[in-house]
């Protein structure tokens, strides 16, 4: 047995071509039992058969091999399971001959409370709480619920059949072909799928309500939600139904399967699982209440159900071959999750939203222990950890690059030949690249190689010297330091106006072109109102380093209403991120945010307050002698949104402007704006009083409860406990959300050790309990103690997986001394595990940036009369 232990893939010498699978779940005392038959294709000679197992129980005198030409049948002499390597090696005392065989293993399992392989979530029906069965097999958890080769390379076909209470309802990837009676239990067979990798098979088994419709070519498609929650999924059927219809027309193949199946479970890790004909979602992921939801969960219902969709056909028809090309899957269904979006719902403007994808990946990727797009994945146990916003959120965002280089209508066509080409099969990063390049004529893979290959992305310094404009492409680090990536980059540029823009590719370091002859314009030196932006619309995963006249120019188009939403956007993060890496003043970015004083787009504004967020917890922590200013500061910057958009809803208003009231109150409140504070409790009051009160319609809820926990002391605890009662009473998952969300803001420490305790108590499902941990700055502290002291309880309720790793991140990430970093340092030089290490590190690096950054913002000598007059400035 010891050839096949620590290894990182299956051997290669048996493959499987269909499983026969029967799982008989017992929803009572939460176990299953199953069996299954396998057909695999042995193709050199053996004496084992390693497959992937987890967390089951053999019945060893049932397994046996099979061929169809002969009687005879092999039983293994050794059948030992590997825990550390999560497989099952079956061993027969002779050889087993070559070519088609089955087979055939039963075997017993937990439905276990932890998210992942096949498991148990909890509802209610009429007060009575009851258990449902479901799997979530992404990226290797098929092995929980039955052995196989669970890597996405080993395709085959699949024929489920479950064995279930007669009154319960059960689903698999594909319809029913048969169900048969038998007392109190029933038993449905599926039909066999198409051929299809492991991690996509999925059964769901409980009582639920479901909605249906039919795309134009017949598809039957439903939404399935626990039983009176049926409203709710009418507006994300919708969405699924013409969303299924834009991708046929837009990848130029149909849907594959009869059906499609898109169901809502109360307990789920992640916010959805897009399984081949069952896509499995979150509560907040799938639902949508007319009455109770704010826009932003209609937005996020939309843009989720268009990224499951698109799965269908990248990920599930076409298949990465290995989890190193997770991107491709992830990052092409982000991108085409908005192209969707944007085509459904052209009025969200979602391809400026879109830049907030683009700004995660780019904060993530600035750190030096970030991991390139294509990464090596040597064990299963690394894989949960490239979840993030490399492979989804950069993965997008270079695409996004790509497309904008190649033109549209090029990347579409040749993307369909693509998804043609590699149908029902699995495929490379370079497999895609070469569809590209040849549909475009473009030098795709060497241009593209460098964004994917490395990890991290240049800083292009710009400034205006004589009649040149000189180009300089550094590795961007948030730390400051220097990197010493390289990349082909494609520039884009406009001067004075979006009619002279100039696009090339910079291949070296540096590079010098006349301005003249770029733009067609001589009058660039003298001319500060002739501004030049470099990365139009944002479409570059780059950041932009101006020279200090440059940027002023800039600040003054800002002010002139001059630039698209998408650049005032871009030169707002680029100035963030370089203040934060010391390689600006504090001061200048200040400057930069007072320009800002008329915004009226949403997704700016929205990110104007993300980044005053930041700087005040920042500054505080470096002068918090100067707090009254910068609250001041902020508080103007905000206050004339807030007057436009009030406290209600108005007649016709934007989808936006619903949502951007929410985000202004919530800061206001934030930062202390007492007019604000004060009508926020006062409307506050009348919703516990009155559910339905149009004082506080849903998207002003958050804000309301946010403003409720800054009055919220120890010895004041009404709006506390008032909020805990709506938790309690409120059947809505984004309520509770909204809810958890607020309580953690509190600036009493003790009230926010009450809160971090409730997350971690039976009310708060364990999918949520990360909503509550976004402490305010004053409990920062009591939440890392409480982080200690909870620790072993912490990882084995969450991991090993994604979930445990946000609790490290969370409490961590906001300090600012090496003091805490030695003590974070020292507490999990024992207790790291390989599933959180990365996190770990980056978490670290963030505080070591923090530091630096504080140190800075002292040292900065014209900081406070700065601040101090702009707080005073009258807007």
């Amino acid at each position: 047995m010891e050839q096949f232990k620590g290894q990182s893939r299956l051997p290669k010498f048996a493959v499987p071509k269909k499983y026969d699978l029967k799982l008989k779940p017992d929803l009572i005392d939460c176990k299953f039992n199953g069996t299954v038959e396998i057909n695999i294709d042995i193709k050199s000679e053996t004496k084992f058969l390693v497959l992937n197992a987890a967390d089951l129980v053999f019945h060893n005198d049932s397994v046996f091999y099979k061929t169809p030409t002969s009687d005879k049948v092999f039983k293994p002499s050794v059948v030992e399971l590997v825990e550390a390597d999560e497989i099952v090696v079956f061993g027969f005392d002779e050889s087993l001959p070559l070519g088609e065989g089955v087979l055939g293993v039963t075997f017993d399992g937990t439905l276990n409370d932890r998210m992942k392989g096949f498991y148990r979530s909890s509802y209610e029906i009429n007060g009575e709480k009851k258990n449902m069965a479901v799997t979530q097999f992404e990226p290797a958890d098929a092995r929980r619920c039955f052995p196989c080769w669970d890597e996405p390379a080993a395709k085959a076909t699949f024929k489920i059949t479950l064995v279930v209470p007669s009154d319960l309802v059960a689903l698999s990837n594909m319809p029913v072909v048969d169900e048969k009676l038998d007392g109190d239990l029933k038993t449905v067979s599926f039909q066999e799928s198409p051929i299809m990798s492991t991690y996509l098979v999925a059964a769901v088994v409980g009582l639920f309500d479901y909605v249906e419709d039919h795309t134009p070519d017949g598809i039957k498609v439903r939404v399935y939600t626990q039983v009176g929650k049926v409203n709710q999924g009418k507006f994300a059927l919708d969405v699924a139904v013409k969303t299924l219809d834009l991708y046929k027309e837009y990848f130029e193949t149909p849907y594959t399967l009869p059906k499609l199946d898109m169901i809502a479970i109360p307990d789920f890790a992640a916010g959805a699982m897009e399984n081949y004909g069952l896509v499995t979602y979150r509560e907040t992921a799938l639902l949508y209440d007319e009455e109770h939801s704010a826009a932003a969960n209609k937005q996020r219902v939309a843009i989720v159900v268009a990224h499951e969709l698109a799965h269908q056909w990248f990920g599930n028809l076409v298949t990465m071959e290995w989890w190193t090309h997770l991107w491709l899957n992830e990052g092409f269904a982000t991108w085409v999750s908005y192209l969707a979006a944007d085509s459904l719902f052209p009025e969200w403007k979602i391809w400026t939203q879109f830049l907030d994808q683009t700004t995660d990946g780019l904060r993530l990727d600035g750190l030096a222990e970030s991991h390139p797009i294509e990464v090596d994945i040597n064990h299963a146990s690394e894989i949960d950890e490239i979840f993030d916003a490399i492979s989804y959120r950069k993965g997008a965002s270079v695409i996004r690059m790509l497309q904008s280089y190649l033109g549209a209508e090029p990347f579409q066509r040749s993307l369909a030949s693509y998804i043609k080409k590699f149908a029902c099969s699995n495929a490379r990063t370079e497999d895609l690249w070469a569809s590209l390049e040849e549909g475009s004529g473009e030098p795709v893979n060497m241009l593209m190689n460098s964004w994917t290959k490395q990890m991290g992305y240049p800083v292009i310094s710009v400034q205006l010297k004589d009649d040149k404009l000189e180009f300089d492409q550094s590795q961007f680090l948030q730390s400051g330091a220097s990197g010493n990536g390289q990349w082909i980059v494609p520039i884009t540029l406009c001067c004075g106006s979006y009619e002279a823009h100039k696009n090339f590719l910079l291949r070296s370091k540096s590079e010098s072109l006349d301005v003249v002859e770029l733009l067609g314009s001589s009058d660039v030196k003298g001319n500060h109102k002739q501004w030049i932006k470099l990365n139009i619309d944002q479409a570059g995963f780059y950041r932009v380093k101006y020279d200090d006249d440059l940027q002023a120019r800039l600040r003054y188009a800002i002010e002139a209403s001059s630039l698209s939403a998408t650049d005032r956007f871009g030169i707002l993060d680029d100035s963030y991120a370089l203040s934060m890496a010391c390689k600006q003043s504090l001061s200048s970015l200040f400057t930069l945010m007072s320009a800002y004083r008329k915004e009226l787009d949403y997704t700016v504004l929205s990110h104007l307050i993300t980044v005053s967020f930041k700087v005040a917890s920042i500054t505080a922590d470096a002068v918090p002698e100067l707090s009254t200013y910068l609250k001041q500061f902020f508080i103007t910057l905000f206050q004339s949104s807030a007057e436009r958009l009030g406290w209600e809803p108005r007649q016709g208003e934007s989808h936006l402007d619903a949502m951007l009231r929410g985000e202004i109150l919530t800061a206001l409140a934030l930062f202390g704006h007492d007019l604000t504070l004060n009508e926020a409790v006062r409307r506050f009051r009348a919703f516990v009083d009155d559910r339905n009160t149009p004082l506080l319609p849903p998207d002003s809820r958050k804000a309301a409860y946010v403003a409720v926990m800054q009055t919220v002391t120890a010895s004041n605890r009404w709006g506390y406990d008032a909020l805990l009662k709506i938790y309690r009473e409120s059947d809505l998952s984004q309520e509770k959300t909204r809810i958890l969300g607020s309580l953690a803001s509190c600036p009493d420490p003790s009230i926010v050790l009450e809160v971090l305790n409730f997350v971690l108590s039976p009310e708060v499902r364990s999918q949520d309990t990360v909503f509550g941990l976004a402490v305010s700055r004053e409990g920062r502290e009591t939440a890392w103690c409480w982080l200690k002291e909870k620790w072993d309880h912490i990882l084995t309720t969450y991991g090993p997986g994604f979930l445990v790793t946000r609790f490290v991140g969370a409490v961590v990430s906001p300090f600012s001394s090496t003091d805490k970093v030695a003590e974070v340092e020292e507490f999990f030089a024992t207790r790291t595990k390989p599933f959180i290490a990365r996190t770990l590190k980056q978490s670290l690096e963030r505080v070591h940036i923090n530091t630096k950054w504080v140190q800075s913002i002292r040292d900065e000598k014209a900081f406070a009369e700065v601040i101090k007059e702009l707080a005073h400035r009258n807007y």
